[in-house]
């Protein structure tokens, strides 16, 4: 378990995320293969050298993806439930969503907001 690092007041911590092909059902007409997995750390999605991953089924996965890459309450279901299917009906494409390593972030390094032009007394909109 990893020590609990004290965070400055203008900084966070996010999950790197990796998204897996864990189940083909069905006929994948995109060539996806159990294991196939792409990549996605902070607002950026990588690859592994010369692989290739269906846009259709990453796509379903892109709403989720900043949720995952949070903690939240350990009762959110976005906590326990990690499965995303592609859209795809006849394809049967399960990924999965794994959270790997925890960074920290400075707020000013990834907003055009200045941290300190923010009111902290106020709430924000």
């Amino acid at each position: 378990m990893r020590d609990k690092i004290k965070l400055q007041k203008d900084q966070f911590e996010l999950y790197d995320l990796t998204v897996v092909v864990e189940k083909i059902d069905g006929n994948c007409t995109c060539d996806m293969k159990e294991g196939d997995c792409f990549h996605f750390r902070s607002g950026k999605i990588s690859l592994p050298d010369g692989a290739n991953f269906c846009l259709y089924a990453m796509h379903s996965t892109v709403p989720l993806l900043p949720a995952k890459q949070r903690k939240n309450n350990p009762a959110d279901w976005v906590e326990t439930d990690c499965r995303v299917i592609c859209p795809d009906p006849a394809c049967g494409l399960i990924m999965r969503i794994d959270r790997k390593g925890l960074h920290v972030l400075n707020h000013d390094d990834v907003s055009a907001t200045s941290w300190d032009s923010i009111d902290q007394n106020e709430p924000s909109t």
